[in-house]
């Protein structure tokens, strides 16, 4: 009953912190299942978001100003991914770790060679979140607040993807993920719907760094470590749970909720004493264990027609031999 009630204390921070990583896993989504590329560049770019915001509301900024500021770095440094990918051929692999690489050195400078920065650096009095703002104008607590600020967003997010990825451009940059040369025999700018969906991409991947050090208070140069996999672990999650046939705002929607489903399992795990240096461990041991399902319940389903037509080739030898 103990270990309940923990778990329920701490059920809105896993729910908010899970729809405030859903807007890194949406990232993640755009250049992994609708591009079909596996970016690295969000592990440098979720850092910049929070090192940004970090250094320029401590620093006295507007933290909307901030976080728009966030976003639009993020946009930059997929942009040079892009580049770097569609005209410098350099593979989509190798060109998001250069700029993973580049943006460790680049945030160091954001925060003054530190390799963190609180927001309270320069005074508590000078430090004003997005939360704080909201929780001060509707007087509700930081918890209600934080799940409140997630859970807009993300429908925000979810219905503002839909409309765009069935515009023609939208339709454009799934349709290079999914036949690039077929794509190009149509007439389409294929480098041109790359370099869009990496901006967008990595645009929501600072956005939500930006978000995750609001609320932890604080940005460090090495807070995008393993994003990708948390990201990741977000989707396939989500997958395992709602299925891939869904429509694509379903399939948008399943990504915040694998992201919930992910932090609560953290919660959970560390209430038992887990240790925390063993997270990324366990994040592996998700995403291995999430891939896996698929692959049994095709096992247990080709199983069950092998011996469903082994019974009916049964019952038609009795049959003949009757």
């Amino acid at each position: 009953m103990e270990l309940l009630a923990s778990i329920m204390k701490n059920l809105p921070d896993a729910i908010s912190l899970g729809l405030v990583w859903g807007i890194m896993a949406i990232g993640v989504y755009i250049t992994f299942k609708v591009l079909d590329i596996a970016d690295m560049t969000v592990d440098g770019t979720f850092a910049l978001g929070g090192c940004m915001v970090a250094a320029t509301v401590a620093a006295g900024w507007n933290p909307v100003l901030s976080s728009l500021l966030a976003i639009l770095c993020g946009m930059v440094a997929g942009f040079v991914t892009g580049i770097l990918h569609t005209k410098l051929k350099i593979p989509a692999i190798l060109a998001g770790i250069l700029t993973m690489l580049s943006l460790y050195s680049v945030n160091l400078m954001i925060l003054g060679g530190k390799s963190n920065i609180g927001m309270s650096q320069f005074g508590e009095q000078s430090v004003e979140t997005i939360p704080d703002k909201i929780a001060a104008l509707f007087g509700i607590s930081a918890k209600v607040t934080n799940v409140s600020i997630g859970l807009i967003l993300a429908i925000v997010i979810i219905m503002g993807l839909y409309w765009f990825f069935g515009t023609e451009q939208g339709c454009l940059i799934r349709a290079t993920g999914i036949n690039e040369a077929m794509v190009k025999a149509q007439g389409g700018n294929t480098d041109s719907m790359k370099i869009v969906g990496l901006i967008i991409a990595n645009g929501f991947v600072a956005l939500s760094g930006a978000l995750v050090a609001q609320i932890q208070r604080y940005g460090d140069v090495g807070m995008g470590t393993g994003t990708i996999v948390i990201g990741l672990a977000s989707i396939i999650i989500g997958e395992v749970i709602f299925g891939t046939k869904g429509s694509f705002k379903i399939r948008i929607a399943s990504v915040f909720f694998g992201s919930i489903i992910y932090r609560v399992i953290i919660a959970v795990v560390l209430l038992l004493g887990f240790n925390p240096n063993n997270l990324k461990l366990l994040t592996a041991v998700l995403v291995i264990a999430a891939l896996s399902v698929p692959v049994v319940r095709e096992h247990i389903s080709e199983k069950k027609r092998i011996n469903a037509n082994m019974k009916k080739y049964e019952e038609v030898d009795t049959n003949v031999g009757a």
